[in-house]
């Protein structure tokens, strides 16, 4: 279940830090409505690092569309990894 807390509660933030894990931020609402998340720093790098892999894999899959796909056989000998 969701960890919501109003924005207010950040007077204390000791309590608010205290509730955030690791795959469980905080959600901030102000008004009412949903306005900040709070997440523990590993859990922002393994999101920012899985958006940069989307990113890469949309960047080749647009690449693969304009200008053609590669063989594996290809592939292999770029690498320097073909068995003769």
């Amino acid at each position: 279940m969701p960890n919501i807390k109003p924005v207010s509660d950040l007077r204390n933030y000791n309590e608010v830090l205290r509730d955030i894990a690791v795959g469980e931020p905080v959600f901030l609402t102000k008004n009412g409505r949903g306005r900040y998340a709070i997440l523990d720093i590993e859990e922002y790098e393994k999101t920012k690092a899985a958006l940069k892999l989307l990113g890469e894999l949309s960047r080749g899959e647009q690449s693969g569309k304009e200008q053609g796909w590669l063989d594996f056989d290809d592939i292999e000998k770029m690498l320097g990894v073909v068995d003769e």
